[in-house]
Formats: C-alpha cells, structure tokens, sequence
C-alpha cells in the first residue's frame, strides 16, 4: 500500500507488509499453537514488544502496561481454539484484544484516558513547509495532538505509529474501512489547518 506522507515513510521506517508466505507461515503456527499451546511462545515473542508499546501510549506507565500485556496475551491463549482468520494479519486481533483491555482499565479506574506521544514520533509523522522544527513548535504540536478527539488519536496512532492498513483499523476499532479512512482524512486535515503542514495523502 502506498505511504499516505509521500517520503515520510522513509522516516518512519515503515515495516514492510508480511508476504503471502509470511501469512501462510503464521497461518501453519496459528493452527499448531491451536494444538499444543507451546507454539504460542512465537507468537508471543514476536509480537509482545509491539502490543506493549502501544499499552504503554495508552497508560504512560510501564507497570500498569507490563500487566495489561500480560492479560492480552493470556487472553489470546485462551480464545485461541475460536479464532478465525478474517482479512486481517493476527497482530490485528492482538491488538483488538488488547484495545479492550485498556477500556476494562479506565472503566475498573475510572480514571481520565490517557495518550502519551513520543516528541520523536510527531517528528516522524509530519514534515513542515518552508522551515525547520524547533521545540517550541513540537510542543505546540504535540499538545494539540493531545487535544484531539480520541477517536482522531486513534486512527492516527493506529495508522502512522502502528503501521495499519484502513482494512486493520476498521477491524480493531469495530467500524467500517470507509469509516476509518474519513475519519483519517479528517484528523490529517486538522494538523495541515492548524500549523500549515506539508502532508500529503491518497486514497
């Protein structure tokens, strides 16, 4: 799929697509780990630092993350035997899972939601027109992104830090592709009004 941001793909150090074999071979350990729940440790490893990283944006803090990455993949184990593939790579259904996790968090806590942004990810994400970033500008940035209604956070997050397809998102946030790519489109047109950003996107 092309990059949304023209170059700052390269910048974001885009993680190529998996192959057909790739997702056959997934598929073959998948349907062993069904079997014999020792295979899930590859699963495991491969995707555990990922779906921690993005509880972590969601909680700021390691603790509370480490346990949530526990519970995701604990979860997975035990609902493994029901899953079926449907489009999407596994790490889609992790990070469902795990989505749900951090809304079980803030309903047990009741405690306001947080989305903490990396200053090097916002870096990352955008390029501005016609002068260089300096801090007071990323601040500026970063606070306004903080702003953002969740739902745009989480379709940014999920699509630009995460490296998900419209496909992906609209599965892990229960609504439709074309849901999901307008409301992209949306919160894009938000950070180009605001602060004059050369970002470039298609469909």
């Amino acid at each position: 799929m092309p990059c949304d941001f023209g170059q700052t793909c390269a910048l974001l150090g885009e993680k190529p697509r998996m192959t057909e074999q790739e997702i056959r071979e997934e598929e073959v350990l998948i349907e062993r780990s069904k079997k014999d729940k020792r295979h899930f440790g590859v699963l495991y490893e491969r995707y555990f630092e990922r779906i921690f990283n993005y509880l972590l944006r969601h909680t700021d803090d390691e603790e509370t993350a480490a346990d949530l990455c526990s519970q995701t993949f604990v979860n997975a184990l035990n609902a493994l035997p029901k899953y079926e593939a449907r489009g999407v790579p596994f790490s889609a259904w992790l990070y469902k899972i795990a989505g749900n996790e951090i809304n079980k968090h803030y309903r047990k806590n009741k405690g306001k939601k947080v989305f903490s942004i990396e200053e090097l990810k916002v870096k990352q994400l955008v390029e501005q027109a016609e002068e260089t970033w300096d801090e007071e500008t990323v601040q500026r940035l970063l606070a306004y992104m903080n702003d953002l209604p969740t739902e745009m956070l989480q379709v940014l997050e999920l699509r630009f830090f995460e490296d998900k397809d419209f496909k992906e998102i609209a599965f892990i946030l229960d609504m439709t592709e074309s849901g999901a790519k307008m409301r992209t489109y949306r919160a894009l047109d938000k950070l180009r009004e605001r602060f004059h950003l050369k970002i470039r996107y298609h469909g």
